[in-house]
């Protein structure tokens, strides 16, 4: 079979890619930090007071994620064909038998993989259900990080509750992410190992490859 290059993701797809991976990493590292300080009291009194060091790498990478999720955003409406959320959302015909395809094809029920460009409809009801969560976490983490704010007070209490409630609710959303990312990983090197389209490239030079449709006689 003989396969094909073509472009696939923008520059800015593949900039929201890692930025989004480093910013979620950051997170998860500073944020475990910030739940259970693991260094001694006793430096707390001192001069580096690492908690808050913690803390204020932890709102860089925040703002970084933010930034990121708005970059998705711009791209699920006004992005090349295959990073809009019609063309991966089981919300059309094709897209909801991609659905049925790509559930047999995981579970090795078929081994003929409907081929798409862009995200198949299963990736893309996880990717979209990962960007709802993640706009939960930026709006629980913006409403512990201005207590003073009657906005982010008002909104904050009608959606998670008291402060101590959203930062539950913000501790659990980081372990979403977190079996996200490890879900993610594995699903990809699979794809990567099964397939030549070249899933783990793409996501560095923006291309990937697809079988060429046999010539009709």
């Amino acid at each position: 079979m003989q396969y094909t290059r073509h472009p696939a993701w923008s520059v800015l797809l593949r900039l929201f890619h890692w930025c989004f991976v480093l910013s979620i990493v950051v997170l998860v590292t500073t944020g475990f930090y910030i739940h259970f300080p693991w260094t001694n009291t006793m430096i707390e009194g001192s001069s580096s007071f690492p908690v808050a060091t913690m803390r204020y790498i932890h709102f860089i990478a925040a703002f970084v994620f933010t930034g990121a999720l708005l970059a998705r955003l711009y791209l699920l409406l006004f992005g090349n064909r295959q990073e809009r959320f019609w063309d991966f959302l089981p919300i059309t015909g094709r897209n909801i038998k991609n659905l049925g395809s790509s559930v047999k094809y995981y579970l090795y029920l078929d081994d003929n993989e409907d081929h798409r460009l862009g995200h198949n409809a299963l990736a893309g009801i996880a990717y979209f259900v990962t960007f709802i969560v993640a706009c939960l976490q930026i709006l629980s983490g913006f409403y512990m990080l201005y207590p003073e704010s009657v906005g982010w007070q008002t909104w904050g209490l009608k959606l998670f509750g008291t402060q101590q409630q959203g930062r539950l609710l913000h501790y659990l959303f980081m372990w979403y992410f977190i079996l996200f990312a490890a879900t993610h990983v594995y699903i990809v090197v699979w794809n990567d190992i099964r397939s030549k389209e070249g899933l783990i490239s793409s996501i560095f030079n923006g291309t990937k490859f697809l079988p060429e449709k046999p010539e009709q006689n």
